[in-house]
């Protein structure tokens, strides 16, 4: 099984919303583009990133809404304690 990841770094077959049949971008997954459901892929989208891990304003306070525990994203980041 390929697993698609999304923008903001979760595999999209593992995501709720994709999950319930509720993924704005269809099967298609969450991807760089304007987004009125997801601020995330819109801000990656605007900073020209395939996935917010490739931000380097990231983690940032847009990953805060993310699916994505903040604290562990500082941690990847090598910004946490």
């Amino acid at each position: 099984m390929d697993l698609k990841i999304g923008v903001c770094g979760i595999a999209c077959e593992r995501c709720p919303r994709m999950m319930t049949n509720a993924c704005p971008s269809g099967k298609e997954g969450c991807v760089p583009k304007e987004n009125e459901f997801c601020a995330i892929a819109t801000c990656a989208y605007e900073k020209k990133v395939k996935l917010c891990f490739e931000c380097e304003a990231f983690p940032c306070e847009r990953t805060r809404s993310g699916p994505i525990s903040f604290e562990y994203c500082r941690y990847i980041s090598g910004k946490g304690e």
